[in-house]
């Protein structure tokens, strides 16, 4: 299987010009589009206003908006100034998202293999500047081993077929790349002590999983915490969460991960409702230190 073919098939550049509208646009250029929205917006100017500074139409601009067409880093600067943006950090990062473009970056092999949503997360911790995670009953996927995350998308009801898993996992395990790094992204995962004493894939495999894990703990830009099951505090905790702090917080970002998908959240009432979310479930977990005894303890009893 040719994943890189998608990859190299894709016309690559700013999208502007004669190109038409992308039918699936990444996260990022979604995003991009969305911020100028807003931007947009607060100024109280027209689409008809924009579509003249750039001497293009109505039509184009609410392309540029939904991030099926791209759009260059001058003509941001220019829609900046219409819009009486003098925010400076947000409009170089839009212009770095300008830049961008398909078959730049590993995920983009898996484009017309995996689902969209798998080259989302992938992308997503690419550009973090930090990462929070609440995992329940699974472990946060950067920080699987090989065995682990094969029996995870094993257990997928209705089953893959094996070449199916094997691509899930080879794209799991290469996201992992984020943390060899020069500068890798600080993470903290708070992790249920549930999802510790799973054994998925059975004892072996569990176990090797849960070596890793303290050894990944024991670094300097990761913070682990665990919610121990003797925690009062109760809260709902149904869902996995990954917090993405952007290069400026207007870009931060919430993906709500599953084995199949994932749902991405960039509305600042939601990120604000999961930013604490992830406050209180660190109130409530255990220090670094008691979370990696707790892990030691739960290892040696496999």
């Amino acid at each position: 299987m040719d994943h890189g073919a998608a990859a190299r098939n894709t016309v690559q550049g700013t999208g502007e010009g004669d190109m038409p509208p992308r039918d699936n646009p990444t996260a990022r250029q979604a995003r991009l589009g969305r911020e100028l929205r807003k931007l947009r917006d607060r100024s109280g100017k027209g689409a008809r206003e924009a579509a003249g500074l750039l001497s293009t139409d109505q039509a184009r601009i609410s392309h540029i908006e939904s991030g099926r067409v791209g759009i260059s880093e001058e003509r941001i600067r220019k829609l900046a100034v219409l819009y009486e943006c003098d925010d400076a950090p947000l409009i170089d990062a839009l212009c770095a998202i300008s830049r961008e473009h398909r078959g730049q970056y590993w995920w983009d092999e898996y484009r017309g293999v995996l689902s969209p949503g798998f080259l989302d997360i992938a992308e997503l911790e690419h550009h973090a500047r930090y990462l929070r995670y609440l995992q329940p009953m699974t472990l946060p996927g950067i920080f699987q081993t090989e065995d682990y995350a094969r029996a995870m998308f094993n257990s997928a009801i209705p089953r893959f077929p094996a070449n199916e898993v094997q691509v899930r996992v080879e794209h799991r395990l290469r996201r992992q790349a984020i943390l060899d790094r020069e500068c890798p992204p600080d993470i903290e995962a708070i992790v249920h002590e549930a999802a510790l004493r799973m054994r998925v894939g059975g004892r072996k495999v569990a176990r090797k999983q849960l070596e890793h894990l303290i050894g990944l703990s024991q670094r300097p830009d990761v913070m682990l915490r665990v919610i121990p099951f003797t925690n009062e505090d109760y809260f709902s905790l149904a869902q996995t969460i990954l917090y993405a702090g952007g290069v400026v917080p207007q870009l931060d970002t919430v993906q709500l991960d599953n084995s199949y998908d994932g749902h991405i959240i960039d509305a600042a009432a939601t990120l604000e409702r999961y930013k604490t979310l992830l406050d209180f479930a660190e109130q409530v977990s255990l220090e670094p230190e008691e979370s990696r005894n707790l892990i030691h303890h739960i290892a040696r009893e496999l």
